[in-house]
């Protein structure tokens, strides 16, 4: 392993005891902040997951949220959902030598010896078609995980860094690990695209190859994991032929 990464320049960071949101304070200080910024809460009291679900928020997680001020289209912007599973897969990888054990869940959920270490929530404030401010919320069991009892029947079950590796880390050490490794995958994208972001989530994607189930809305559709497209959409291989998901919950 190398030695600690630097923090990213012109990159801000707030370390708050207790907020609702992280994503509702990036919000609120996105007015203020022309530059991108980290917010890290030792908890939240209203912490949300995808679909408005409640995320358990304890003390020892990692709770946080990078604002951004993206000037493309929002079809683009959304894609940066995969750079940040890339830089948590990168970041966990640093603090653990275990790249082996990780595996990127479509849409955005982190895996760790397939069981859910984190998970990714983006949200965004804008005009018209435009998105002026990006929230980037990422939760991490990096101490204590959902009773398995609270999860949806058939997802994947929760599990912790500390219970899976033995590692203790704190939620500053994992931010020190994780903003380097997200300004990487930021650059590639601005400079790239989104090529070199499929490329590489496609070579750590769970379950690729494999028959899955993706549920959107009532209707569930099962099929074999091709890849994801150049928008970042599911594809799933069926008798009939492929079928694009552009968003769906994945059952494995």
């Amino acid at each position: 392993m190398s030695g600690k990464a630097k923090w990213p320049q012109g990159v801000g960071r707030h370390l708050l005891d207790t907020v609702d949101s992280t994503n509702a304070e990036a919000f609120r200080l996105a007015p203020h902040h022309a530059g991108p910024c980290w917010i890290v809460a030792g908890e939240q009291t209203a912490g949300r997951g995808r679909r408005a679900r409640a995320w358990a928020s304890p003390r020892g997680n990692f709770h946080g949220t990078l604002l951004l001020h993206p000037t493309e289209p929002a079809a683009t912007v959304a894609l940066r959902s995969f750079a940040a599973a890339l830089a948590l897969r990168d970041a966990f990888v640093a603090l653990t030598g275990l790249p082996e054990a990780f595996r990127l869940k479509w849409p955005n959920d982190v895996l760790l010896n397939g069981g859910k270490v984190a998970g990714i929530l983006l949200e965004s404030s804008g005009a018209g078609q435009g998105v002026q401010h990006l929230a980037i919320g990422i939760g991490v069991n990096l101490i204590a995980a959902p009773d398995p009892a609270q999860v949806e029947q058939g997802a994947v079950p929760p599990v912790t860094l500390l219970s899976e590796t033995g590692l203790r880390v704190t939620p500053e050490a994992f931010l020190d690990a994780l903003a380097p490794a997200y300004a990487r995958w930021e650059t590639a994208f601005t400079t790239q695209g989104f090529a070199p972001l499929r490329e590489a989530w496609l070579a750590h994607a769970a379950r690729l190859g494999e028959t899955i189930r993706a549920r959107t809305g009532t209707e569930t559709r099962e099929g074999v994991f091709q890849t994801i497209d150049e928008t970042g959409a599911l594809i799933l291989r069926q008798s009939q032929g492929p079928v694009a998901i552009p968003a769906a919950e994945v059952f494995f």
